[in-house]
């Protein structure tokens, strides 16, 4: 061990419980030099494969390969992860300043003549070499890996190739950083109760309780989450609703040092012309290369025929909200800032529900029991406290997941309430990832990441019904995490084809909805009255209330984000341009000269959706007939449970998606019961 590694907690070897980070240690400085060192030393891994001697094979290449840079790994999920959950002005900079080392290390691995030449006679040779079905996978995706990554270009562009992808490694950060700080820079002060007109106790008790974190009178609503949704919900200030909304939707948009329009336009071009290097007519034809609809036109089949059966239904909720509001009063044009307002009171007066009625049976704590208690249930998992992992902030918690073998199985983190230093959402992350090296299977480090609001003075933290499925959601990728059992991390949990990968978390979102999960655990947090069945019938009933516009709004994100990266030539003009074009189809309300979808769409220009936000709606089909199966048999049958774990959960992207699902299911997917679910039928 050199100098170096022994002052640097990234480079030491972390003798801390099941190898968590030492976050205690780790501090901005220490990220550069860590990420240097553990280059340099994967660099000469890299060259020996490339230069080894023997003829080239499956596992003196390719696993190899695979096998070196697992501190470049490690010191890269740590930065970008606490990036997002924790930064500060240091760390973004340190963010900055390393991820045009970590594009140009990828660029040094693809790039690499000699290794590309090992890997492609490995290819070449597969059907000679005896292969199980999971490392094909590997050797495919290796091999695909590296002629998307520029190998077969020309020095010349391979030269492009490295600058765009450096340029484009900072872009993606840049354009996050903006919208986290215009999230932060705004806040309705509201010093006079008459402003709080409509708005519930809950949610007054909230805006108390940030207010006086802020050291102010009064109440302050922001625009995280938890803050913004209720109070658009609930506020009978049409203007205060407006300012808010306009806030909202305008964030990164105004024309200030942090607005994203340039960035926005950058980013789309630098992909065109990383896709026209490699020979593909547009980003999207790159992007949905190893997808399961694999080409523009599959995706915009797709969600044409989506449209078609959602269009009516939306148009139907629209007429529905319009007609209500003029019933009770409302004069002149719904605006979008009214939807919100005036969906809440209609679905209340037809189903005599909402979520001030629903919050207090879902307290956090019994969501967290309830959720682990369903793990159980459906795969033998226990989730045990453990307050003696390092955190990377206080309020993050862990537990340890135990098998039904005793064995463990993940060190599990969570992080729940909004702060100054976290991106808005809700999103699942690894700190490891499952693999099994030299015979020893190394468990992951998962860890999901929410903004639920918090428990004031009055009340513990509770969940809106929206936040509920939230917690599904992210831990259903999360088991997909926890139950991997795959020998390589490169197809290992999550690690799969992207309109595939949100089949295991909207999968879990379905049990909400069932009254004989909801009634095993949802007590009312000050009466400890069970919820009664009437208001779990009301939920079910409620189910499909608005679901024909929430999937329209859903599509119009999915026809922009194809929209941007379908492009064939370099974009010159405005965002406002392809926006306003590509959302009339889909945007029933008038337009709002302030708002901006793009410049703050970080899943397409932050994240890892460009050229798959129409996964959501894939993924929709796959759950929505994986769930009708549970439902048939059972929702907690052994055998259909045990059949999911096997076939989906612990298999990750060792096989094709398709081949996966057919051997769960007995067939391809059906669209029917995502139409009967969803009331489009």
């Amino acid at each position: 061990m050199n100098k170096s590694e022994t002052k640097n907690p990234l480079l030491q070897e972390w003798n801390t419980p099941f190898g968590a980070p030492p976050f205690d240690q780790i501090k901005p400085g220490h990220f550069r030099p860590a990420a240097e060192e553990a280059i340099k030393e994967a660099l000469a891994e890299i060259d020996l494969i490339a230069g080894n001697g023997e003829t080239p094979d499956f596992f003196n290449t390719v696993e190899s390969l695979e096998y070196c840079g697992e501190k470049v790994g490690r010191v890269a999920s740590v930065l970008y992860n606490l990036n997002s959950a924790e930064t500060s002005p240091e760390l973004q900079a340190a963010a900055r300043d390393i991820s045009p080392l970590l594009a140009r290390f990828s660029n040094d691995i693809t790039l690499n003549q000699k290794l590309f030449e090992r890997i492609k006679k490995v290819y070449d040779s597969r059907e000679k070499e005896s292969l199980s079905p999971e490392q094909r996978t590997l050797l495919d995706r290796k091999y695909k890996s590296f002629v998307l990554g520029g190998a077969a270009l020309d020095e010349e562009k391979k030269k492009r190739f490295r600058e765009i992808s450096e340029e484009l490694s900072t872009a993606g950060l840049k354009f996050e950083e903006n919208v986290l700080e215009e999230t932060n820079a705004y806040e309705l002060h509201l010093t006079d109760i008459n402003d709080l007109e409509g708005l519930p106790v809950l949610v007054k008790e909230a805006a108390m309780h940030e207010a006086e974190t802020r050291k102010k009178d009064g109440w302050v609503f922001t625009l995280h989450f938890p803050s913004y949704i209720p109070f658009m919900q609930y506020s009978a200030r049409r203007d205060l609703r407006e300012k808010m909304f306009r806030a909202y939707t305008s964030r990164a948009y105004h024309g200030n040092e942090r607005d994203n329009r340039d960035l926005v336009i950058r980013i789309v071009n630098l992909r065109l012309e990383i896709a026209s290097l490699l020979g593909y007519e547009t980003y999207a034809d790159l992007a949905l290369v190893d997808r399961m609809a694999d080409t523009r036109q599959k995706v915009s089949s797709f969600l044409e025929d989506l449209y078609s059966s959602s269009h009516p239904a939306a148009r139907r909720d629209y007429d529905n909200i319009l007609n209500y509001a003029k019933l009770n009063g409302h004069t002149g044009q719904v605006e979008r800032w009214d939807w919100a307002y005036f969906s809440e009171k209609l679905k209340k007066s037809k189903f005599d529900i909402d979520d001030e009625v629903l919050r207090p049976y879902f307290s956090l704590e019994q969501v967290i029991n309830a959720v682990f208690s369903l793990a159980g249930k459906l795969y033998g998992l226990s989730f045990v406290p453990d307050t003696k992992i390092p955190l990377y902030h206080p309020e993050v918690r862990t537990w340890q997941v135990i098998g039904t073998d005793g064995n463990f199985k993940a060190l599990f983190y969570a992080d729940f309430h909004p702060r100054q230093g976290k991106s808005g959402g809700a999103w699942m992350t690894c700190y490891r990832e499952q693999r099994k090296e030299h015979g020893k299977d190394i468990r992951p480090l998962v860890s999901i990441v929410t903004n639920f609001g918090r428990p004031t003075s009055a009340s513990p933290s509770l969940l809106t019904f929206t936040e509920l499925t939230t917690f599904l959601h992210e831990f259903g990728h999360s088991l997909h995490a926890i139950l991997s059992d795959c020998t390589y991390e490169s197809v290992s949990g999550t690690n799969v084809a992207r309109d595939f990968v949100e089949l295991p978390s909207q999968f879990m979102e379905n049990f909400a909805f069932e009254r004989e999960w909801l009634e095993s655990w949802a007590i009312h947090y000050r009466t400890g009255e069970r919820i009664p069945y009437e208001i779990v019938k009301r939920i079910q009933e409620a189910s499909t209330f608005n679901e024909g516009y929430a999937c329209e709004r859903q599509l119009g994100f999915a026809f922009l984000d194809m929209a941007w990266h379908s492009m064939s030539s370099p974009y010159p003009g405005r965002v406002e341009d392809i926006e306003g074009e590509v959302l009339k189809r889909t945007d029933m309300f008038p337009a709002v000269g302030s708002a901006n979808v793009s410049c703050s769409f970080t899943h397409l220009f932050g994240g890892g959706y460009a050229s798959g936000y129409y996964g959501y709606k894939w993924a929709e089909v796959l759950d929505a007939d994986a769930f009708w199966y549970f439902r048939e048999k059972g929702i907690f049958n052994s055998e259909v449970a045990a059949s999911f774990r096997k076939n989906i959960l612990e298999k990750g992207g060792t096989e094709k998606p398709m081949d996966l699902y057919k051997r769960f299911r007995g067939r391809e997917p059906s669209i029917e019961a995502l139409l009967q679910r969803s009331g489009l039928k």
